[in-house]
Formats: structure tokens, sequence, C-alpha cells
């Protein structure tokens, strides 16, 4: 689409436009807030918020060891939470047996609150990076699992008696049936838990650290700095989709065999 970009910036500017206006004295109505001050306490001041931020990355330069630390733990969790949820997935897409003898306690498990494993892994693993890590591959691992279970499953009978036909072994089967079927679940999920790797990653600095980005969000709360406060969930949701940029990027490519959509609709 032409000028997407163009539009995608321009809504973005649009908002912190908004944002600056309606947070200045005079522009919010007495009926929602008793003063002027109220709403720039509430929401904070995209000024205030930005300079912040060029504080922490250049004049005080005091922000690398916190987002390395939040950017450690995160990948770490994505990767770590990917890969087990791949193997898994496809081991017990593959296995009947298995599959039905776990079942209940994959859907348990599932359906828990996993956020509140969070002191439990604290008390395991200690305070530092491992139990962060623990916390974010819970919350990646069974989004993944099921794409990988579900894509898995979701291939074609006719492909899978054709390929046999030919003599493909398992492992070809794996290879080039299998994987190639779930790719696309994989990705969709991927895409999906690079947000959920980051939520882990900050809860677990929540309830116990000395360094992360979420670390320096709990003390700006403590001291009601909504400007702080701000300024980290812009930091972390500018990475989060950096993140998810380069997880598209591989998706895009390794699935160059996959036609796109307005190839599909001309064919």
């Amino acid at each position: 689409m032409k000028y997407l970009r163009f539009w995608q910036l321009g809504l973005l500017l649009l908002i912190f436009v908004l944002w600056h206006l309606l947070t200045k004295p005079g522009l919010i109505p007495p009926i929602v807030f008793e003063n002027d001050q109220q709403a720039a306490f509430f929401f904070g001041e995209p000024l205030k918020i930005f300079g912040r931020i060029w504080d922490w990355f250049v004049v005080n330069a005091n922000i690398y060891e916190h987002l390395g630390v939040t950017l450690l733990e995160t990948v770490l969790a994505f990767g770590i939470g990917t890969v087990l949820g791949l193997g898994c997935g496809l081991w017990l897409a593959l296995s009947p047996m298995a599959a039905a003898i776990t079942d209940p306690y994959i859907k348990a498990l599932n359906s828990m609150p996993r956020v509140i494993l969070a002191p439990i892994f604290a008390v395991w693993f200690g305070l530092g990076i491992a139990s962060k890590v623990a916390l974010g591959v819970t919350l990646v691992f069974f989004i993944v699992f099921f794409n990988v279970y579900q894509g898995v499953k979701e291939v074609s009978p006719v492909v899978l008696a054709n390929a046999r036909m030919l003599g493909a072994s398992q492992r070809q089967l794996l290879r080039h049936v299998y994987l190639p079927s779930a790719t696309s679940w994989v990705f969709s999920s991927l895409h999906t838990s690079v947000g959920l790797a980051f939520v882990g990653a900050v809860v677990g600095e929540y309830l116990g650290s000395s360094r992360g980005v979420g670390y320096l969000i709990l003390q700006a709360e403590g001291s009601f700095d909504i400007n702080t406060v701000m300024a980290g969930i812009l930091l972390l949701t500018v990475f989060a989709l950096l993140l998810d940029a380069l997880v598209g990027r591989l998706e895009k490519r390794l699935m160059k065999w996959q036609p796109k959509t307005g190839e599909t609709e001309k064919l």
C-alpha cells in the first residue's frame, strides 16, 4: 500500500500531539478532573517523558545496564520457551499415545494463571535473572506448543499418503511435510510470544530485583512519578516491536516458498 509508513507515522504523531494538548492547562473539562494539573498527574506529559528517555540514554546514560538485563531475560525466555514448545509440540503431535496420557496435565497447566508462579520461581531460583527467565518460559512455551501441535495435526492426510507411497522415511516426513506445515503456525505464535516474554521479565523484576526496566518502573510508581513510568512503558514497547520485527524478517526469509496473498488471489 502506497504511503503506508507515512500514514502510520502520521497517526503516531497525532496521538502524541493530542496527548500533549490534553495534558495542558485549560483543556480538560472540570467534570472529569478537579483541576488542570490532574490530567498531567494521571497520564504524564509527552515532552517530559521524552526528556526522561533522553536523560536515560544521553545525559545520565544510566539505562543501559537496566535495559541490558531486561533484554537478556526476554531473549532467553523467548528462545528457551520457543525451543521447548517446538520440541514438545512435535513430539506429542507425532505420538498419539503420549498426547492422550499428558492431555489433562497440559490443559491443567495451561489453565493456570502462570503469573502467580513468579513468587515460587523467586524462591526456587533466587532474585537473579533465572527466576525471570523461568517465568517468561512458562508464558512463551504454551503459545508455541499449541500452535505447533495444531499445525502438525493440520497436515493433509493425502499429502502424507502420497509421501509414504514415494518411500519417504519418518525423518523425511518430519523435514519435508510436518515442519513446513507447522512453520506458519510457529511464526504466528512467535509474534504473540514476544510480548509475553517481556511480561515475564518485567513481572519478575516487579517482585524482586535491583536491576531492569521493570525495577525502574516500580521505583517510579512508589514515588508517583508517572512520567518515568510512562517512559519505561514506552521504552519496553519500542524494543518489543523491534524484536517482533526481527521475527518478521526471519519469517519472510524462511517462508519464501509460501505465495503472497495477492499472488494467491491471481491464481
